[in-house]
């Protein structure tokens, strides 16, 4: 099992900057990892996706050209930069790992994803 600890989340004030880390520790077979994020009364949805492979990144639309997903193999930590953060970006964000590979069309179901980190809060304020 793969364990995962995010950290990095804050308040900020629109046009501002954070960058989410995801420490990854334990035994893993995990092919793809991924940024999700759960506002209250919502649906917690896919923000952006790497391969572990080097492969392809995947955002979703409203954070292209925002948010840059990457990820530190040396010292196993995915990263999530997000520059010019907006209110609607207000919500916990999750790290998830998967052991199977990212897919353009699947990518963003939470139901594809193994192992889950605890959340951290991302707080913008206009």
């Amino acid at each position: 099992q793969v364990q995962l600890r995010e950290s990095g989340g804050g308040s900020v004030q629109a046009g501002g900057s954070l960058r989410l880390s995801c420490a990854t520790s334990g035994y893993t077979r995990t092919v793809c990892m991924a940024w999700f994020r759960q506002a209250p009364g919502k649906e917690r949805v896919g923000v952006a996706a790497s391969a572990t492979d080097g492969g392809n990144n995947y955002y979703t639309d409203s954070v292209k050209g925002r948010f840059t997903i990457s990820r530190d193999n040396a010292k196993n930590i995915l990263y999530l930069q997000m520059n010019n953060l907006q209110p609607e970006d207000t919500a916990m964000y999750y790290c998830a790992a998967g052991r199977s590979w990212c897919k353009l069309h699947d990518w963003g179901d939470p139901s594809k994803f193994d192992d889950w980190g605890q959340g951290t809060q991302v707080t913008v304020s206009s």
